[in-house]
């Protein structure tokens, strides 16, 4: 089960999204982050998949860019004002889960929507400590989004099997030395990685 759920409007910010994806699956692994045109199977219920998913991911990162709050359909209405757009389901299904909700800003200039712009069931998102994806120095941004992630899930991307890292210094490979010994003298060893033999 996908522990992270990336929420997105898929007209808002495509490539920043994708960036904010290929960074989160290559440092924690494609089975820990729920993304909807990936993670579906065909000829699946989407609809049951995206509220399971919504209702039991640990951390839910709402990717909100320029275009995220007023996106319209045909006849004028905002999307974020439908009942059944499913950017507002995901949110509001995690938020009355009690699961953690996180806005991501993508972008420089992306601002945070306020309360009274939302429809009340997921409000709550405008009061939410968010994080931002600037475009300067992405690569960097995405390093701090993974760290911060890692921070809020701390065993994500090690799966069930794989048990922490012990604290200590790394192994390395063992080096073996040849050390020639006369006239009464004495060999140690020089390091805990490195085996001398008397020759």
């Amino acid at each position: 089960m996908p522990r992270v759920f990336l929420s997105f409007r898929k007209a808002d910010s495509r490539w920043m999204r994708d960036r904010v994806h290929q960074a989160l699956t290559g440092r924690f692994g494609v089975g820990e982050v729920f993304k909807s045109g990936r993670s579906i199977p065909a000829g699946a219920d989407f609809a049951e998949i995206l509220r399971r998913q919504a209702a039991e991911c640990e951390v839910m990162l709402v990717l909100i860019g320029p275009a995220w709050l007023d996106a319209r359909d045909d006849d004028g209405t905002r999307l974020i004002d439908r009942a059944h757009d499913w950017v507002r389901v995901e949110i509001g299904t995690a938020l009355k889960a009690g699961n953690r909700v996180v806005p991501v800003l993508l972008g420089d200039a992306t601002m945070l929507p306020g309360e009274s712009e939302l429809p009340y069931e997921i409000a709550e998102l405008a009061r939410l400590q968010f994080l931002r994806v600037a475009e300067t120095h992405l690569a960097d941004e995405l390093d701090r989004l993974c760290a911060t992630l890692a921070d809020l899930v701390p065993d994500i991307g090690r799966g069930p099997e794989q048990p922490a890292a012990a604290v200590g210094p790394a192994a390395g490979p063992t080096v073996t030395m040849t050390a020639r010994v006369s006239g009464g003298g004495s060999a140690y060893q020089a390091a805990g990685d490195q085996t001398i033999r008397l020759a």
